[in-house]
């Protein structure tokens, strides 16, 4: 190698002063050959980490310089050029071990610890720069990138099963690890009980975060180089296999152990480098009740065991408790249940509202007005949901496999109006989740294929979410196969095919309501946890519901006589509510309470609207058939 020219000379002293400076407190020395610049020691974790040789130290102090001393700045101007460097350096630019060390595939390059600029001049005149990340890192100073520091995520070390083999993955230098979270398990929390055993510190990247159409390649890179410059370990998730696949090329020389989160089974197609794959374990219910208390703390509210029964991660429980604490901070009150209750909602937030109307629901069981046996059914259901984890796990009931979910789905068959829909929103409200009621114009698509895609993107959303997912009017989509006469006939028996097998398959909470029980496919009734048939009120429960239906709120006039309606009047609780709303419009809109009257009137108008007639003498002597006749 040729040395620098003399008039380099002052150039290369005030160099050299920079890189003592740097150099300041370093450790043993690793790497072939021995630096220029770098006093031996120095530097050595980056070094280590990121496979670098002296003469990358050089270079990497060199790019840096001019950022760290003004003097060098106005010398070398604003940035310095590749030609530049290996002249300072003392190197030939037609050295082409030395060039090769700024190749797109050094580490220097690779790992971004410097960024070449004008690719398209020659080599020797191409700008080096060093990224403020790692001239801060070199200064000992640890500001993550800005780009990275939104996508950062909670890592809860919960005690998980798999933990010890990961680690012992990691440990034995097989750095590329893949976690498959299927919805309701802890990838996450795997990864970092297993970080935490050997010491590494972590940080999680939350790809989810990422704008539309960006992935795992336009941050693994920074991700990867925040993690070894810190020394620890990268957990980066969910990988989109069919987005992100290029970027898993990158798997082959890592400057630290990587553990991927994604929600597919590894394919070896993906990488040339095959990673230790894990699936990511269920976290118990006593796991989750554990967080919930340790963390909400001295808070007010002791979490219950029916709140360990919410499908979490470990990090959503965190963040959903420092979400009830900051409700119940803005009310000026303890934390309650109903703050928790809101937290654990706000970690559904969007992920169905594209699919489903969305329904925090408020009804409770007082507001039904069923028979008893109807009631212990809905009941039934509460409890299958929050003894799931008792029942399939610590029991052994959960069945041999067969693709079998976790989920209860529930029928409700019964006549329009008779408290179905209710029916959901009450047991939405008993479980403390919303109810998602699933609009059919979203799903159903005339063009083969669609209606099944549609609806697999429903419940793969939907298996993420603590919620009740409602399909009203259920026979539209869940009808029963036919003999094959047309090509028509075959597509939508596959499709019913298809729901058979995904309904099976769903882990959480189902609803189906139909007017017509008979229209549903028969292969639906074996698949069905709890059918609730509901029947027409009878006398009693319609002078019920015409109670509920005028609330104490309500201004009435002493006229009304709801034993008379309730007895004369055979309609549904549905029927009910619409002429008391018309009848309290009416009144409104004069003043004055609510008379007999405007009932008589909006029964009237709302038999008009169905094309039925008041039977002679039931309310007031006179009918619509006497006034029609």
């Amino acid at each position: 190698m040729k040395r620098a020219a003399a008039a380099d000379q002052p150039l290369r002293v005030a160099v050299a002063s920079v890189a003592a400076r740097l150099a300041e407190g370093g450790g043993e020395g690793t790497g072939k050959g021995r630096s220029t610049l770098v006093p031996a020691g120095a530097f050595a974790d980056l070094a280590a980490s990121f496979g670098l040789e002296p003469l990358d130290l050089d270079l990497l102090v060199v790019a840096a310089a001019p950022d760290l001393d003004l003097r060098l700045a106005d010398l070398l101007g604003s940035r310095v050029t590749i030609g530049r460097s290996l002249t300072l350096l003392g190197i030939d630019p037609w050295d082409a071990s030395a060039r090769a060390r700024l190749a797109p595939t050094a580490p220097l390059v690779h790992h971004a610890l410097v960024q070449i600029g004008e690719t398209g001049l020659p080599f020797p005149q191409r700008t080096i720069q060093v990224p403020d990340r790692v001239v801060g890192h070199l200064l000992g100073e640890g500001t993550p990138d800005p780009s990275l520091v939104a996508l950062f995520t909670l890592l809860i070390p919960a005690p998980v099963t798999g933990a010890p083999d990961l680690a012992r993955a990691i440990e034995s230098a097989t750095w590329a690890a893949w976690v498959r979270e299927r919805p309701g398990t802890a990838g996450w929390s795997l990864a970092a009980a297993a970080l935490g055993e050997l010491g590494l510190p972590a940080i999680g990247v939350d790809l989810a975060r990422l704008p539309d159409g960006a992935g795992l390649a336009d941050v693994l890179v920074i991700a990867l180089r925040e993690a070894a410059l810190r020394g620890g370990a990268l957990v980066i998730g969910p990988v989109d296999a069919r987005r992100d696949r290029a970027a898993l090329s990158r798997l082959g020389s890592l400057p630290c152990p990587v553990v991927l989160v994604g929600p597919d089974a590894w394919d070896p197609r993906w990488s040339s480098v095959v990673p230790f794959t894990i699936d990511a374990p269920a976290v118990s219910a006593d796991v989750r009740l554990a967080l919930w208390s340790s963390t909400l703390g001295a808070l007010s509210a002791a979490p219950d065991d029916g709140v360990a029964a919410f499908r979490l991660a470990p990090e959503q429980i965190v963040v959903a408790a420092a979400a009830a604490a900051t409700q119940a901070a803005g009310h000026g009150r303890d934390v309650s249940t109903a703050d928790v209750l809101a937290g654990v909602r706000a970690q559904n937030a969007g992920r169905l509202d594209q699919l489903a109307q969305r329904i925090e629901p408020v009804a409770t069981f007082d507001s039904l007005v069923v028979r008893e046996h109807q009631l212990d059914e809905l009941r039934s259901i509460v409890h299958r949901v929050r003894n799931a984890d008792v029942v399939r796990d610590e029991w052994g009931m959960g069945g041999s496999g067969g693709g079998r979910g976790r989920g209860v789905t529930c029928l409700f068959a019964g006549p329009s109006g008779v408290g179905k829909t209710l029916s959901a929103e009450v047991l939405a409200h008993e479980l403390g989740v919303d109810l998602y009621t699933i609009d059919l114009s979203q799903v159903v698509d005339k063009y083969i294929g669609e209606t099944e895609k549609n609806l697999e993107r429903i419940f793969t959303e939907a298996e993420g979410v603590n919620g009740v997912l409602f399909f009203d009017e259920a026979d539209a989509l869940f009808g029963k196969r036919s003999d094959v006469q047309s090509a028509h006939d075959r597509h939508a028996n596959v499709e019913v095919a298809y729901l058979l097998q995904r309904m099976e398959r769903f882990d959480g909470v189902a609803v189906l309501a139909t007017n017509l029980r008979g229209n549903l496919d028969e292969a639906f009734t074996r698949r069905i946890d709890v059918i609730v048939q509901f029947a027409e009120p009878d006398v009693d429960e319609r002078l019920r519901l015409w109670q509920l239906h005028l609330p104490p709120t309500l201004p009435v006039a002493d006229d009304l006589d709801l034993a008379l309606l309730a007895k004369a009047l055979d309609v549904t609780g549905g029927v009910i509510r619409n002429i008391t709303l018309a009848a309290a419009y009416v009144a409104a809109a004069e003043s004055r309470p609510v008379e007999m009257s405007d009932l008589v009137s909006a029964t009237r108008r709302e038999y008009r609207k169905v094309g039925r007639l008041v039977p002679a003498g039931t309310l007031d002597g006179e009918s619509e058939e006497d006034e029609q006749s």
